[in-house]
């Protein structure tokens, strides 16, 4: 019994040695792991802050017209007996659109073709008794006095006549302006008025318009009249801000708008375009291009409306994430122009972003090629 005793506490005092033993192994390989392992840097896509030509631009709102576009409103009273046309029909110069009652013109026409006839009478009998007075004075029978009074008649018979005739194209001229004619080929727009309507001279019968020969009307602040000038790039832009065509500027007016206090300025559109006369559209002006440092859209993260990137900054022998707040405009393509907060040669983080924290180690790698695939 005694001896058992003895060899179990022999057996305690080596496993308590044991115990120790590695305790103190454990103890001694800690601090060599803790200095050789740290935290591991997370490697990252970095590319450096550089120079891009950047346009210095500003968006107006924009008004499509037409440099063809004609009201028309009769030019005579009186009631309209036909509509020839409907809104959206393209028309032919010449062609006619509506009718005016003409019953009353042609009557007078009629007149004066009476009237016309008339003097053309008189005009042959004083013709014919102005050759027999002269032969009466050439044989002594009449005197000169009464030779010279036919002479006269023929020539007021002649006066009249000439007159009346003029009034009649007058009037036949003036029957003319109750047929409404397009004045060039177009669309016809709106048409507010019917048949039967009475219409007068300041009567809004309908609208012509070209659609080939279209224009921007673009009105600026003030402030922008010294850097507004003929040749500047301009972008047709719909509501989404897609581009609809290109243009450039080619007329600005002299005088400022007292009304909207702008200046105008005028861009032709292309014909291959959809824009119509009278459609809203924004148009994007291109001021100037100016070399601006820039970043990618995706490595710019938006927190309680600042804007932010995330920099491979230097700390010690390695990089650390440092988060900084920058200022940006308006994005260009991909790419966002820094207005403050970056400067040349910043390495800005691509990659990884939403995993980083600020002061967390980090191991810049240059990005991919455009183009190439991404590394697993």
């Amino acid at each position: 019994m005694a001896d058992r005793e003895m060899r179990l506490g022999r057996v305690g005092m080596w496993l308590a040695a044991g115990l120790v033993l590695l305790s103190g192994c454990k103890k001694a390989a800690e601090p060599a792991g803790a200095a050789g392992g740290g935290m591991q840097a997370m490697p990252v896509q970095a590319a450096p802050v550089v120079l891009n030509p950047v346009p210095l631009s500003d968006t107006y709102v924009a008004t499509i017209k037409s440099r063809r576009s004609a009201t028309m409103m009769p030019q005579v009273d009186g009631n309209l007996t036909k509509i020839l046309v409907k809104s959206g029909d393209v028309v032919k110069p010449g062609q006619v659109l509506m009718t005016i009652d003409p019953l009353k013109q042609q009557a007078t026409v009629a007149q004066q073709l009476g009237a016309e006839a008339q003097q053309k009478a008189v005009l042959s009998y004083n013709q014919t008794d102005v050759e027999r007075q002269r032969q009466l004075y050439a044989a002594g029978v009449i005197s000169k006095q009464a030779y010279d009074q036919a002479v006269q008649a023929v020539q007021n018979a002649q006066g009249a006549y000439d007159a009346s005739n003029f009034a009649t194209k007058t009037q036949q001229e003036q029957l003319k302006y109750y047929e409404i004619r397009a004045p060039f080929e177009g669309i016809v727009g709106d048409i507010p008025v019917h048949q039967g309507d009475y219409v007068a001279s300041t009567t809004t019968l309908t609208t012509v318009d070209a659609d080939s020969q279209l224009e921007a009307y673009i009105y600026l602040p003030t402030e922008r009249a010294s850097q507004i000038r003929t040749g500047l790039a301009v972008d047709i832009l719909d509501s989404t801000g897609a581009v609809l065509t290109h243009s450039t500027v080619d007329f600005v007016s002299p005088e400022v708008d007292n009304g909207l206090q702008s200046v105008l300025a005028k861009a032709p559109i292309p014909a291959a375009t959809h824009l119509r006369t009278g459609q809203l559209v924004n148009a994007r002006i291109v001021f100037s291009t100016n070399q601006t440092p820039t970043v990618p859209v995706l490595a710019v993260t938006l927190i309680g409306g600042q804007t932010f990137v995330y920099i491979a900054a230097p700390k010690g022998n390695g990089f650390v994430a440092h988060q900084v707040a920058i200022k940006v405009g308006d994005p260009v393509g991909n790419v966002y122009p820094v207005l403050d907060g970056l400067h040349v040669n910043d390495r800005v983080i691509l990659s990884g972003i939403q995993f980083l924290q600020e002061g967390v180690p980090v191991q810049p790698l240059s990005p991919p090629p455009a183009g190439a695939a991404p590394k697993p």
